[in-house]
């Protein structure tokens, strides 16, 4: 159902020459868009800002460039909430109070966290709605605005390095180095279908992980395979992960 209406979208604004575009879409949507559009040319995968994990693919005819993305036109709308900065207020607050207003998911993009602001994206659609109706997050009272998608705050997550040695690159071998757990354990984790491999589920304890991959493990957090280098004299592979505090 999710694919026929994706290409139902984007079909008709290839057939007419005319932008056209999803609602966002999580990694393995987006996963599922390439497998369906494949390399069709004029595709896009937009969020509102560059690495945004949430995206929307969007289709521009030849007489629009990237530029479009960013205009008074874009698909996007990225609006600020300010609030009380002794109410600390989590990405989990936010959504919970956003998807209690009745606003889909699907219409909601990443949702950056700041002290006493945070910055989230939204269809075009939906953002009047947003602006007259969403009020508060809990008993905090929020004031919104929108924003130029330039102007956007994205925090810069904390992390912890970690440097380690493995035999091999195989998923549980990274998911034991970087939450320091057995690789058993963290196998059981793969196999339960509790890990991801850049928002991807992945339930092979011996897939083979790349640098720059991003792992997520329900109940323990998120990792990233930073840096590969070079074999050891004992003949393992020498990583730096980045493990996310």
């Amino acid at each position: 159902m999710l694919l026929a209406k994706l290409w139902d979208k984007i079909s008709a604004g290839m057939r007419r020459q005319i932008p056209a575009n999803t609602s966002f879409l999580s990694a393995r949507e987006q996963e599922l868009c390439r497998y369906l559009f494949g390399d069709a040319e004029g595709l896009h995968y937009f969020g509102g800002y560059a690495d945004a994990e949430r995206r929307m693919l969007v289709y521009l005819p030849e007489y629009l460039n990237e530029e479009y993305l960013l205009g008074e036109d874009s698909p996007a709308i990225c609006l600020r909430a300010t609030y009380c900065e002794n109410d600390a207020l989590s990405h989990r607050d936010f959504l919970g109070a956003l998807m209690g207003a009745g606003i889909g998911r699907e219409t909601v993009g990443d949702i950056c966290v700041g002290k006493g602001s945070c910055d989230f994206f939204v269809t075009a659609e939906i953002a009047p709605y947003i602006l007259q109706s969403f009020t508060g997050a809990g008993r905090t009272k929020l004031r919104i605005e929108a924003i130029a998608l330039e102007q956007a705050q994205i925090p810069v997550p904390e992390t912890r390095e970690i440097r380690d040695t493995l035999a091999s690159l195989r998923l549980d071998s990274v998911i034991s180095a970087g939450f320091r757990i057995g690789r058993s354990l963290a196998a059981q984790h793969v196999t339960a279908g509790k890990a991801a491999i850049d928002g991807l589920p992945c339930e092979k304890p011996d897939k083979s992980v790349t640098e720059g991959a991003k792992i997520s493990v329900r109940g323990l957090g998120k990792i990233c395979l930073r840096t590969v280098n070079g074999q050891t004299k004992k003949g393992r592979i020498s990583v730096v992960i980045d493990r996310y505090v």
